[in-house]
């Protein structure tokens, strides 16, 4: 599915709430605007680099051509950033901000925790298949960006973990016998997620709710015969 500008542009101010993404922009106290105005110039900067990454992969990627989609000076871009790879950590935050944004009001409402997880799920599948940007430049981290990289992953690990942790003492699912327990069922959670994803968001669009309401049968029911 193609993206618009204002799609794009959607993505990346909504990601510039808290979190990751907030903290990339802190990481150079230097860099930081100090103005609205310069707030504005920095979210113009992301969004094109955004496209740049997403369009064309790191390696091909240029300040030049990110600060000619932007429109802006060269010089700009410097204000606000180092380097082509501290623009690509700002956008990965971002990026994990969007994904932790886009899944979290789906966790409220009526439902236990697995009906829960189905419309994280199926949230994320919608996320995925509008911005397919958001897996190549993710991949992309793990050469590019190591540190944001396993961060994206072993935050969504951490966050389904405290939600089953919870669930558990409620008892909505099963309680696991250990944290190593915890930990390890909520990466096999977040892992079956990924490559879901990755088959029916990116490589071709299905159904979301029908996509997760496999899923989410098999974590109610296992593949025990019934």
């Amino acid at each position: 599915m193609a993206q618009s500008d204002s799609e794009t542009r959607d993505v990346v101010a909504a990601t510039n709430r808290d979190g990751i993404g907030a903290q990339a922009a802190a990481a150079n106290s230097d860099k930081v605007p100090r103005t609205a105005r310069g707030e504005r110039t920095r979210r113009k900067i992301l969004d094109s680099a955004l496209y740049e990454f997403g369009e064309r992969g790191f390696s091909d990627a240029s300040i030049v051509g990110i600060t000619g989609r932007a429109k802006v000076a060269l010089g700009t871009f410097y204000t606000y950033f180092d380097s082509k790879e501290e623009v690509f950590r700002a956008v990965v935050g971002d990026l994990s901000d969007l994904v932790r944004t886009r899944v979290a009001p789906m966790l409220e409402g009526e439902g236990d925790a697995i009906d829960r997880e189905r419309r994280a799920l199926a949230a994320l599948l919608d996320l995925i298949a509008s911005r397919k940007q958001v897996y190549r430049i993710i991949d992309e981290a793990e050469f590019v960006d190591p540190a944001g990289y396993e961060r994206h992953y072993t935050g969504a690990a951490q966050r389904i973990a405290g939600r089953l942790k919870e669930a558990a003492a409620s008892g909505e699912v099963r309680r696991e016998e250990s944290p190593f327990a915890e930990e390890v069922r909520a990466w096999a959670i977040m892992g079956a997620n990924v490559f879901v994803g990755l088959r029916f968001g990116v490589w071709e669009t299905a159904d979301a709710d029908k996509v997760a309401e496999v899923v989410s049968r098999l974590l109610r029911h296992g593949l025990e015969p019934r």
